[in-house]
């Protein structure tokens, strides 16, 4: 299972400091991570999205499909690259699916970013051919690898192309991903994330089972002015809240929102 974190702030903040500089960043999550569900490390690739207003609105991505403790160019960019909304993520690779850059998070198209945190169970077997039929022809056409979390994404982009709200178009894709999965037989974690640069919306969900973790702190100790969303707790930091299962997290400028995913 990935790890994910973000960062929406009204400040600046550096990438390393939300992928490398915590004692428990997404760097120490690579080869330690303490609440993952299956897997021992993720080291099938890594990515982070960041905003530049100023020059446009469609993020900047850098993806690898090293590990992120093996990629010393990103070690020595990440301190010196900084944003006021971030996305970085890592993946431990579906079972089945192959390793490669197009499966590692997180996805950008247009303005927006996503992450997925979870898996189809049995994706290409069961999911993969019932909901890429779903799709448009452009987003099926701008697929490029195998993976779950591309073709969740594409599902995603459809939903936004008669909506520009992200809360909206999450619920619909968790609904459509898991009618899809229940009409197979199959269980699917959807911990999914998505962003425009200006509003974030995060959900904790399974269709069966236990849930993959996820937290959120509000002007923590190292991050005061902010809102951080992690799969893992940073630090010690009293702070930190975790979303509660089967539940939607908003941050923007609306605050911190949480609130149960409709049965």
């Amino acid at each position: 299972m990935c790890r994910l974190a973000a960062y929406l702030g009204e400040t600046e903040t550096s990438l390393s400091s939300l992928t490398m500089e915590a004692e428990h960043s997404l760097l120490a999550q690579s080869y330690a991570p303490r609440e993952m569900l299956s897997g021992v490390v993720n080291a099938d690739g890594f990515g982070a999205a960041w905003y530049t207003p100023e020059v446009d609105d469609a993020p900047a991505v850098h993806r690898s499909n090293s590990p992120m403790w093996a990629d010393r160019s990103f070690a020595g960019i990440a301190p010196k690259v900084r944003s006021r909304s971030i996305f970085a993520a890592l993946r431990n690779a579906t079972p089945g699916l192959p390793a490669e850059e197009s499966g590692v998070p997180p996805f950008a198209s247009g303005k927006y970013s996503f992450m997925h945190n979870g898996a189809i169970d049995g994706f290409r077997h069961t999911a993969m051919r019932p909901l890429r039929d779903t799709l448009s022809d452009e987003r099926y056409s701008d697929i490029i690898g195998a993976s779950d979390s591309e073709t969740i994404f594409a599902c995603l982009l459809d939903r936004m192309d008669g909506s520009t709200d992200l809360r909206e178009a999450i619920l619909e894709t968790i609904r459509l991903v898991s009618d899809v999965c229940e009409a197979r037989g199959t269980k699917a974690t959807l911990n999914l994330g998505a962003t425009d640069g200006e509003e974030m919306v995060f959900a904790r969900h399974s269709t069966e089972g236990p849930d993959n973790s996820l937290y959120f702190i509000e002007g923590g100790e190292a991050f005061p002015n902010a809102v951080v969303v992690a799969s893992e707790r940073f630090d010690g930091d009293e702070g930190w809240r975790e979303v509660p299962s089967r539940s939607l997290l908003r941050v923007g400028g609306h605050g911190v929102r949480t609130e149960k995913i409709p049965t």
